[in-house]
């Protein structure tokens, strides 16, 4: 069975072919070889500091990627027809995750200066990484992260060429099949994303250790694609494309979904820390009190009021949700807190007492990033940014909020 399509604008549903759009992934390109390199160079002088630098903008990019997946695969699952029109960003953001497993490499190389527990003296002196030693060991980590890679991989990658398959042929059967596998895929994006964030977040400090540490990470993703979904969109209306297909219906539930999940953020991590701090238990409260007994306690505050309380009072307002400037404001907002909640993560395992910015944070994020943008706006650029014969399609272009 084939699918009628609506009449759709080709314009519409096409990268715009003018301006930045056009250049777009050679600006990304030029930008991120100049930030690895300059991360390279500059790093010569610090390799400690350069490496913990490139993991937070590492993780950053990738989360996006990661969201884009799990945004994609949710609403194979749940049949949801009011996303159809904004799925395919996701889907393009997704298509990135491939590049991940080349800018891994960095990290792969410098395990010993980021984790404590790849050095054989520091294990032969601690029982904890001892006891913790059959999973903490270099040879494992390496092999998992290719498990997560290729698992990320083959999920994205087949999400996005069904899809585009369908643009071709209009078969139902292609997004049913879709549907049928979603609960596995998501299983498999579950158990991987967890597991990775333990050991490439959790293990920087190897004696602590949260069972939920995993969905604090997963929502932090969750929120941050959202946003680049809502401004990728804006950004593209605003040179032309999308006209008509993502209207402010669209970006309202957007708006409520990023409500949801920055209160499910903070749900997340208020449940670790309270958790923690009554069970009071010494292995695990080390974390906080790094983070609160030294100087990062003015930054641990800020993150705690930017990353929810000013954005979750401005999203309960609904002309907020409804207007352009207001919701690439919040968007904006909320994928700086994003970084800052990573670097939050990352930094006090090398800067105990204090926050220590430095040029080699912005090196790394434009080098990284700069990788990303030119992969994805490469991608944008060859195929439609709607599933033009996607059987819900009609439903969503219709979509209106109860």
């Amino acid at each position: 069975m084939e699918i009628a399509t609506p009449n759709l604008d080709a314009v519409s549903i096409a990268v715009p072919e003018r301006g930045l759009w056009t250049q777009l992934p050679r600006i990304g390109a030029g930008l991120g070889i100049a930030g690895l390199v300059l991360t390279w160079l500059l790093g010569q002088a610090d390799p400690a500091q350069a490496i913990h630098s490139y993991l937070v903008a590492f993780v950053f990019f990738l989360s996006l990627a990661l969201g884009g997946l799990f945004f994609v695969v949710i609403q194979f699952l749940v049949r949801a027809g009011w996303s159809v029109t904004v799925r395919r960003l996701a889907e393009h953001v997704m298509a990135t995750l491939p590049v991940f497993a080349v800018l891994f490499i960095p990290i792969a190389l410098g395990v010993h200066e980021l984790y404590h527990w790849s050095h054989a003296d520091a294990v032969a002196h601690d029982p904890i990484l001892q006891h913790k030693s059959a999973y903490l060991d270099i040879s494992a980590f390496h092999l998992r992260a290719i498990l997560y890679f290729i698992v990320w991989s083959v999920i994205a990658v087949y999400y996005w060429r069904q899809s585009q398959r369908q643009d071709q042929m209009g078969a139902v059967s292609i997004t049913r099949r879709l549907q049928t596998l979603s609960p596995l895929a998501l299983i498999g994006y579950a158990l991987t994303q967890t597991f990775a964030s333990f050991d490439w977040l959790m293990s920087l400090d190897p004696h602590w250790f949260s069972t939920i540490f995993g969905v604090y990470f997963f929502a932090g993703s969750v929120v941050a694609i959202l946003a680049v979904i809502i401004l990728l969109a804006m950004a593209l209306q605003r040179a032309g494309a999308l006209h008509d297909l993502v209207t402010w219906e669209h970006y309202h539930d957007l708006g409520k979904l990023l409500l949801g999940f920055v209160v499910f953020w903070a749900y997340i991590a208020f449940s670790q820390f309270m958790l923690i701090w009554y069970a009071n238990i010494p292995e695990e409260t080390e974390f906080f009190a790094a983070r609160w007994n030294t100087d990062w306690k003015s930054f641990s505050i800020f993150l705690a009021v930017g990353h929810f309380v000013l954005p979750f009072f401005f999203l309960l307002i609904r002309d907020v949700k409804r207007r352009r400037i207001t919701l690439v404001a919040v968007s904006c907002w909320l994928l700086v807190m994003h970084y800052v909640d990573l670097y939050w993560l990352v930094m006090p395992n090398f800067h105990h007492e204090a926050p220590n910015l430095n040029p080699l944070d912005l090196t790394a994020v434009i080098g990284v990033g700069g990788v990303f943008v030119a992969v994805l706006a490469t991608i944008m650029r060859r195929r439609p940014l709607v599933p033009v014969k996607d059987p819900r399609l009609a439903e969503s272009l219709l979509f209106e909020n109860a």
